[in-house]
């Protein structure tokens, strides 16, 4: 099959310029900087007229729930919404049921996602305190990386043994993506808002119990093991000014060994926001204050952030309610990442360029993802078109996450996602979405 995108605007590798690209079946073939393409018969003509072309998204951090979690959501139903939001490959987090923790559930989450993704896919291998001889023999060129809890309420995927952690830290030859906080402080907090407001204090108290110092602590310690055994980390959902402090942003490398993630929810909201969406904002790390949040969105163009994801967390409804304790932390976002995303481009908090670094080149820079990432000359066709200034409100019609729900509703966007292409074959196009549409299993370069 051969396909025509043309009169795009083209964002790509820190430029934007005017031109077309030629796609046959599933690899970028030509990328033309003249107003005219060559003259030759397209099985696919696709107008960008008044529209940005970019590199797919790639979202590093999301929980699709499949096996065992699938009244709230499903690898089909979220991989519908990422096509929705112009998002070509995901990564998949280990804490399902069963939990990613060995190979046979590994491999059971790749052939789910291969009858039933509708985008490109790849999971991450969860540690825990006795798999660590299993973390040596992963294929490096079939996953990501090691996802490791250093806190949290995650069952035995609570890595909290000092000589499991050095063993990860000195062996894993993948990089190593880290939720950092401190389990003993957040129970100390947890127990002191409990003796004033009872067993369920109210959500609002969330970065009280989770709070700046619970996350700096750990990712103190994440980074000491980093440097001390030379191991990539990759630091997920940073979420307070002072863990900034931890990166010199001054570093050389291309890719340095230490990394941040910045996701969406701490980059939208603050603590502010618990008054009007109180549990739907519900998240671990916690959403703390407006300081915070203004820090990591300037961080995105000082070179702190090198990564933007979504930690994308379906729950039901009946799910989110309660305070601290009971309501269920995380939230769906994987369909309106990049909108959100565009409109603060519009707010002038980073450029359109820096936004597609952090979006689609990092990810796949960071992860050394095979093929894709880029708008280049024999690269897999993953692209999604979007329009400025065509404004739409987030309504519940829309959402296709399983759990039907989103603190986005009744917000207005001006960038609409238009088109989404994964490997040459549309996916999404402008309301009409192709349900027989399959993603390919992500493949990571042989030099890792």
């Amino acid at each position: 099959m051969k396909t025509l995108v043309d009169n795009a605007t083209i964002v790509n590798e820190g430029r934007t310029f005017n031109g077309y690209l030629i796609v046959e079946d599933d690899k970028i073939v030509e990328i033309g900087e003249v107003a005219k393409p060559p003259s030759a018969f397209y099985d696919l003509n696709i107008d960008a007229s008044g529209c940005y072309v970019l590199p797919g998204v790639i979202d590093t951090h999301v929980h699709f729930r499949e096996p065992g979690l699938t009244h709230k959501a499903d690898i089909e139903s979220e991989s519908r919404a990422a096509a929705y939001g112009g998002v070509t490959s995901f990564f998949d987090m280990p804490n399902t049921l069963p939990q990613t923790t060995t190979f046979e559930a590994l491999d059971d989450k790749f052939t789910r996602a291969a009858r039933s993704s509708h985008v490109n896919y790849s999971f991450f291998f969860g540690a825990t305190n006795d798999n660590v001889d299993d973390i040596k023999l992963l294929d490096k060129h079939k996953i990501p990386g090691v996802k490791l809890f250093m806190g949290s309420s995650t069952g035995n995927m609570l890595v909290d043994e000092d000589e499991a952690l050095k063993r990860i830290f000195k062996n894993a030859a993948l990089p190593i993506v880290a939720h950092c906080e401190d389990t003993g402080i957040i129970n100390d907090n947890m127990a002191l808002a409990g003796k004033k407001w009872g067993e369920d204090p109210p959500v609002d108290l969330h970065p009280f119990v989770r709070s700046a110092n619970a996350c700096l602590a750990s990712s103190k310690r994440a980074v000491s093991l980093a440097r001390q055994y030379g191991a990539r980390l990759h630091l997920a959902h940073v979420s307070t000014a002072d863990e900034l402090a931890l990166l010199d942003s001054t570093h050389n490398e291309t890719i340095p060994l230490i990394t941040f993630e910045a996701v969406i929810a701490h980059l939208l909201f603050s603590e502010e926001d618990y008054a009007s969406l109180g549990g739907e904002i519900k998240c671990n790390p916690a959403i703390k204050t407006r300081r915070d949040r203004d820090a990591l969105r300037m961080a995105l163009s000082d070179g702190k952030i090198f990564t933007v994801a979504t930690d994308h967390a379906p729950h039901l409804p009946n799910e989110k309610k309660g305070g601290c304790r009971k309501a269920a932390s995380g939230m769906p976002m994987v369909q309106f990442s990049l909108p959100c995303m565009l409109q603060l481009v519009d707010e002038g908090v980073l450029s359109l360029e820096k936004m597609v670094e952090l979006m689609c080149h990092h990810p796949a820079m960071l992860f050394d993802v095979d093929g894709r990432g880029f708008i280049r000359q024999g690269y897999k066709a993953d692209l999604v078109v979007v329009r400025k200034d065509a404004p739409w409100t987030v309504t519940k019609d829309i959402i296709q996450s399983k759990c039907g729900w989103s603190p986005l509703e009744g917000r207005r966007f001006d960038w609409r996602v238009e088109q989404t292409l994964c490997n040459g074959r549309m996916v999404y196009d402008r309301g009409r979405f192709h349900e027989e549409a399959r993603g390919d299993a992500i493949s990571f370069r042989s030099n890792r």
